[in-house]
């Protein structure tokens, strides 16, 4: 039983997800505070100097109805950046990793016992009928 466990765990997979988890919490992090620093003000701007930012007010002079635009596509730049960065450092070279590993075993191995019996007698009943 727990031989299971340690093997379930052991998985690669298991592992991949656990550190792309981790990377991409830290990384998030880093990506949310140099957007809210730098790409909010921008966002912020275009709406000129009377405005609060990149959005309106749903009813006049109500701060809670506020809609803020700058804030979604801060949050949709945050989560492109995000999943980039773990594609390229994470998903890509565990890729390459699996292809490398799978591809030199499958070479190496030889054909599995069911199939090479039904090999044999697919070649028997050939000779038979010729």
């Amino acid at each position: 039983m727990l031989q299971g466990f340690k093997d379930f765990i052991m998985r690669g997979n298991i592992v991949d997800l656990a550190v792309a988890v981790v990377i991409g919490t830290a990384f998030a992090a880093v990506v949310e505070t140099v957007v809210g620093s730098i790409i909010t003000p921008l966002l912020n701007a275009i709406g000129g100097a009377e405005a609060e930012g990149l959005g309106f007010e749903v009813i006049s002079g109500n701060s809670s109805t506020y809609v803020d635009f700058a804030a979604i596509i801060n949050a949709l730049i945050v989560f492109l950046l995000t999943a980039l960065v773990v594609y390229f450092v994470i998903v890509v070279p565990m890729n390459k990793v699996n292809e490398r590993l799978v591809g030199s075993t499958d070479e190496d191995e030889a054909p599995a016992e069911d199939v090479a019996l039904l090999t044999e007698i697919r070649d028997l009943l050939a000779r038979r009928d010729a």
